[in-house]
């Protein structure tokens, strides 16, 4: 190991144990690395970091995606090799905006997990379905999913463990019945792989082992081609992170239709999420044509009534 890719294994041990997951910056400052030992370089520089940053050509908003991250890592290496350059923060300017959250339907979903159905091997085909099912209906995030522990999943009382999240969080959701029914027939699968007990993740791979991150968005992109959701929007494309948008929303919207008082849910959404602050939460409910539909209707009814 070079002293680069071993300063490397240092940052992340440092930064993961601050509560960083990291799980793209892996991916990426190891594409970049190469990219440097490919030039025959071994410090890094400014020049070999927005050449890398810019080299896909999929547009600025993800090239200083990459730089930022590239900048992260050169911080903490400058402490250690002071011949290392940081790029600047101004040679890439990130546009403004955010991805526009794709709310789906239940038929939407319904097709997702038809889609999924394609997949080779029945095991993949369980597991996708799974991981897809139980992000819409518990709202967690994606690595969030695929870290869970079999331990983690208590059928008894219908409870999942979320340990050592975002931040360090770790936190507890209750499931529904049927939810703790598909867990345990998933578990229970005759297909799993023998060589699963050698991990204790609760989706495993066709081989037994725990899914990465970055392997799951591909797959993802495939089931929803397959579904035939189309993009709405330059902005709104069907993410998997979206399936937590919709559980946001659709967790409001209940609280409208049964004609409670929604805003008292947020602090529970917020709790169920993981959201440090609340904040974080309205974010996720915003831009939602349905739930502004509603907040429409029940303005006008108390309007009507105050006249």
């Amino acid at each position: 190991m070079n002293a680069l890719r071993k300063a490397l294994a240092d940052y992340f041990v440092v930064r993961r144990a601050l509560g960083f997951k990291l799980y793209r910056a892996e991916k990426l400052l190891g594409q970049f690395l190469t990219f440097v030992e490919d030039r025959g370089e071994d410090h890094l520089t400014t020049e070999a970091a927005l050449a890398w940053a810019t080299l896909p050509k999929r547009g600025r908003t993800w090239a200083f995606a990459r730089l930022s991250v590239v900048r992260r890592f050169a911080k903490h290496l400058r402490g250690i090799d002071p011949a290392t350059e940081v790029p600047p923060t101004h040679l890439l300017v990130q546009q403004k905006g955010r991805a526009t959250p794709y709310l789906y339907s239940e038929s939407d979903i319904a097709a997702l997990i038809a889609a999924a159905g394609t997949l080779r091997t029945p095991h993949r085909v369980a597991t996708f379905r799974t991981l897809i099912a139980l992000l819409a209906v518990t709202g967690m995030r994606v690595g969030e999913a695929i870290g869970l522990d079999r331990d983690d999943f208590d059928s008894v009382i219908g409870l999942l463990t979320i340990r050592n999240a975002k931040f360090g969080k770790s936190r507890q959701l209750p499931l529904h019945p049927s939810t703790v029914a598909a867990l345990v027939d998933y578990l229970r699968r005759d297909d799993r792989p023998t060589n699963s007990s050698n991990t204790p993740a609760l989706l495993v791979t066709t081989v037994g082992t725990r899914f990465h991150y970055m392997g799951i968005q591909p797959v993802f992109r495939q089931i929803v081609d397959v579904a035939g959701l189309k993009p709405r929007s330059a902005s709104c494309r069907p993410r998997l992170h979206d399936l937590r948008h919709g559980f946001a929303v659709n967790t409001i919207l209940d609280g409208y239709r049964d004609g409670r008082e929604p805003g008292n849910r947020i602090a529970l959404l917020s709790t169920y999420l993981g959201h440090v602050d609340p904040v974080s939460t309205y974010w996720y409910l915003s831009d939602a044509p349905e739930l502004l539909t509603l907040v429409g209707d029940r303005l006008e009814r108390h309007l009507g009534g105050a006249a």
